[in-house]
């Protein structure tokens, strides 16, 4: 986990925040968003480190402080490494957005426990197991009136509100995570706030064609794509906002209050699309 192009920052006092899966889709959007308003971004990778490198080069030529870090979620030690990693280039973290996850297809006919491990360890154990190591790094509660509260969010998903069977392993361990909110809120308290996000549809998924994202990205109150930079301003808003705590907000053009008997891209192709313009 080398950082030697990566120096310390010169400016100590600029708050420090690690996204997970920063390098691509959401999480790049969202280490932008904190990177362009003054936070020195950790940007964990794990599989795509060119582009969690090109996009720190990129920030850093903008005149922000970013740097990517090589991290393993799915065992303690490697999570602890993170930690350490990330304290030692940026200082204590201020923030920690849990935007990594493991998206795999199944079904409660269909399931596999090896494939629920997998991804229970990245959607659930590690935000947890992340979230109690920045609390016992972050100073002491009787220091609160020099460092202000730090602040853990967990990216959800708009399917913890609008249930269907798909994808049922990564729906059950964000269903834990969602649940987590307020339990982790009253347990890290007072120095930590714990904040959920629940976005809806943003990016292609899994087995989706360019033509059924179309239409299923318009599958909402708004009947348009949800865009990706409002959930990271939301992001830091939350962050940012220290009267919020053990609360979630939901990021999808209203797409949870559209109830569906399939995940979304199943339902578009099923011959009975649910809100079409």
């Amino acid at each position: 986990m080398s950082t030697a192009l990566y120096p310390a920052p010169s400016s100590p006092a600029a708050p420090a925040v690690l996204v997970t899966g920063g390098g691509v889709r959401l999480g790049a959007a969202i280490c932008t968003a904190f990177a362009q308003a003054g936070w020195h971004v950790v940007c964990q990778y794990r599989q795509s480190g060119a582009a969690a490198l090109a996009l720190c080069e990129q920030l850093r030529a903008q005149g922000h402080q970013a740097t990517p870090l090589d991290g393993d979620l799915t065992t303690d030690a490697g999570r602890d490494a993170l930690m350490d990693a990330a304290r030692a280039v940026a200082g204590p973290l201020r923030c920690l957005v849990n935007n990594a996850s493991a998206f795999e297809p199944d079904t409660g006919a269909t399931f596999d426990a090896d494939l629920a491990r997998r991804q229970l360890e990245v959607n659930l154990i590690a935000p947890l197991a992340l979230g109690r190591r920045l609390a016992a790094d972050w100073p002491a509660a009787d220091n609160e009136a020099a460092h202000g509260s730090a602040c853990v969010l967990h990216v959800l998903d708009q399917k913890v509100y609008n249930l269907n069977p798909d994808y049922f392993s990564y729906t059950l361990t964000k269903l834990a995570l969602e649940r987590a909110v307020s339990l982790q809120a009253q347990a890290l308290a007072p120095q930590v706030r714990v904040c959920g996000v629940a976005p809806g549809l943003m990016f292609l998924s899994g087995p989706q064609s360019p033509e059924n994202f179309e239409r299923a990205s318009r599958v909402n109150l708004l009947r348009r794509p949800i865009d990706p930079a409002d959930v990271a301003r939301t992001c830091l808003f939350l962050a940012s906002t220290a009267g919020l705590t053990g609360t979630t907000l939901c990021v999808d053009n209203g797409q949870h209050l559209v109830p569906l008997a399939r995940d979304v891209m199943f339902a578009v192709d099923s011959g009975h699309p649910p809100l079409m313009p």
